[in-house]
C-alpha cells in the first residue's frame, strides 16, 4: 500500500516511469510484498517511490544522481538552504551549467553538487538531463516562469523514507550490485533503452552511450540472476533485437506517454516492453 503521495521522484528523469506505474504494477510477482528490492537503474525512482520497500539496494553509474539521492538523505537542511539560493534567469541557468567545465567544479561540496543538479533538472529545456561526451551538462534554458526549484514537502518526505527504511544507495555498474542479490530479492532492471532507429538513439543521462553489447551483457546478468533463482522485471524498447535477445523469458507489450524528446513530434506514444522470469 502507499504510503505517503510526497514520496515521489524529485527530478525528471529520461525513461522515468510514472506514467507507466499502473502496468508495471499488475506485472508484480503476488509475493513483492515479502521481498527485499532491487534497482541497479535507478534513474528518478518512480517504482521505488510507489512501492516504498522496507527493504532496497539502489544504484546508478550515474555519480552526479546517486549524489542527490544521498544528499537528500544526509544534509536535506543544507540542501534546502542552498536551492532557495538559485535564480531563474538565462544569465544565471548558464553560469552554474558551465561550472562542471571550471576546475571550480571539483571545489564543490556533495550538497552544491545536488543543488545544482536539482536546479538544472528544473529549469533546464524539457527538465532533460543531458551529457556531452566530456560529461559536461548541454542542455538549454528551459525560459519556465515559475518552475519548482524548491520543492521541500517532497524532499522533507523522500529523505524521511530513505532514512526510516532500509536503503543502501550505491554508485557503480549494475552488475557488481546483482552478483550479491539471493533469491529473497526482487529485481527491477530499468537500462538506457535500445533505440528503435539511429534517430531515436538517446544515452545522453550516462557518459558514453549504451550499445548492442551493453544490452547482450545485461542478458547475461539476467540469465544469472534467474539461474539463482531471483525474480527479475525488466523494462525496455519494442525494438527488434530486444525482443529476440529476450525471447526465452516472458514478454509484454505496452503503450507508454513519453514527454521528453528534443522533437516535439515524437513525444506521446510509444510501445515499450516488460519481460520477465516468473
Amino acid at each position: 500500500m502507499k504510503k505517503n503521495k510526497l514520496v515521489a521522484p524529485f527530478l525528471k528523469w529520461v525513461g522515468g516511469k510514472r506514467q507507466i506505474i499502473p502496468e508495471i504494477l499488475s506485472h508484480l510477482p503476488k509475493n513483492i510484498s515479502s521481498l527485499n528490492y532491487c534497482e541497479p537503474f535507478i534513474g528518478g525512482g518512480a517504482l521505488l517511490f510507489h512501492l516504498e520497500p522496507k527493504r532496497a539496494i539502489i544504484n546508478d553509474y550515474n555519480e552526479e544522481l546517486i549524489n542527490v539521492y544521498k544528499v537528500i538523505k544526509n544534509n536535506l537542511e543544507e540542501l534546502l538552504i542552498d536551492l532557495k539560493k538559485h535564480q531563474n534567469t538565462s544569465e544565471y541557468f548558464y553560469q552554474i551549467r558551465g561550472i562542471d567545465r571550471q576546475p571550480l567544479f571539483d571545489e564543490l561540496t556533495n550538497v552544491q553538487h545536488a543543488s545544482r543538479i536539482i536546479y538544472l533538472n528544473k529549469t533546464c529545456f524539457n527538465g532533460l538531463y543531458r551529457v556531452n561526451s566530456l560529461g559536461e551538462f548541454n542542455s538549454p534554458f528551459g525560459r519556465y516562469t515559475n518552475p519548482n526549484i524548491v520543492n521541500e514537502p517532497v524532499l522533507r518526505a523522500v529523505s524521511k523514507y530513505l532514512n526510516s527504511s532500509d536503503i543502501t544507495i550505491l554508485n557503480g555498474d549494475y552488475e557488481r550490485v546483482l552478483d550479491n542479490v539471493t533469491a529473497d530479492t526482487f529485481v527491477y532492471l530499468d537500462p538506457p533503452y535500445h533505440p528503435i532507429s539511429e534517430s531515436s538513439n538517446f544515452t545522453g543521462y550516462v557518459q558514453g552511450g549504451w550499445t548492442e553489447k551493453h544490452q547482450t551483457r545485461l542478458k547475461k546478468a539476467c540469465d544469472d540472476l534467474d539461474k539463482k533463482g531471483v525474480k527479475f522485471l525488466l523494462s525496455n524498447s519494442s525494438a527488434p533485437f530486444i525482443k529476440e535477445l529476450y525471447s526465452e523469458y516472458k514478454i509484454h507489450s505496452i503503450n507508454a506517454n513519453r514527454s521528453i524528446n528534443s522533437d516535439g513530434e515524437k513525444r506521446g506514444q510509444i510501445e515499450e516492453l516488460l519481460i520477465k522470469n516468473y
